[in-house]
């Protein structure tokens, strides 16, 4: 491998959302310079953060029908049973949902968690409560993908946080996804629901680091009830 080669594996890319954010850092950093020397190092430092928060790391899939996977990085800070969000469609009954807290640390390029055909997209206005409460599923601006997949239905909630103003979608109503798929992301911190079938059990736990397209939330097919944890 030449140097070119091992630098460049070393260079995370980053999403096309991001470069007019990255372009008005990077231009006001310049702007500082030129009043004051230490302004536009301070600058230079927001220019690296708002690259490094835009990151789009690849990821490594697993492949294998009934696997629901991570749709965000960031720590599960919710294993619940909750009523999905009436818009959705799939009932009023209580379902399993695992929430997903992004900081502003974490990269916010959502995946898909099935495969399957996305059978809505729901837009909902809403306010902007801490994406960490529980109130943030019901009140907070969101949107919603009904995904249908081997014989069941997944819905993930994109919720917008705190200091997010902007939630993307990359996909449509009626498309086709792949697992680990990009769909969307949220600009900036903020949180993201998936409600699973009726008596399917989650494999995650509170607390636990999920990586979007990685970490296994639960399996459709598998008869295996819930995990214990331990923290140590």
């Amino acid at each position: 491998m030449s140097i070119y080669d091992s630098v460049r594996s070393q260079i995370v890319p980053v999403t096309p959302e991001g470069y007019p954010f990255i372009g008005a850092f990077a231009f006001v950093s310049l702007i500082l310079f030129w009043f004051w020397s230490p302004l536009g190092w301070l600058g230079t430092l927001a220019t690296i953060w708002c690259a490094y928060f835009f990151r789009d790391p690849p990821r490594v899939t697993p492949v294998r029908d009934g696997l629901v996977v991570a749709p965000a990085d960031g720590r599960v800070s919710q294993v619940t049973s909750a009523a999905p969000p009436p818009e959705l469609g799939i009932g009023s009954k209580p379902l399993p949902r695992i929430s997903i807290f992004m900081s502003v640390f974490d990269c916010h390029v959502n995946r898909s968690p099935v495969a399957g055909k996305i059978e809505k997209i729901v837009y909902h206005p809403g306010k902007f409560f801490s994406a960490d409460l529980d109130k943030a599923s019901a009140d907070n601006e969101r949107n919603a993908l009904v995904i249908a997949t081997a014989g069941a239905r997944i819905a993930v909630v994109q919720i917008a946080g705190l200091v997010a103003r902007r939630i993307v979608c990359f996909v449509r109503s009626g498309d086709s996804i792949t697992t680990g798929q990009r769909f969307g992301m949220i600009r900036f911190g903020s949180r993201l629901d998936v409600y699973l079938p009726e008596g399917i059990p989650p494999l995650v736990a509170v607390g636990q680091t999920s990586i979007a397209g990685e970490t296994v939330l639960a399996d459709l097919r598998a008869g295996e009830g819930g995990r214990a944890f331990r923290s140590g």
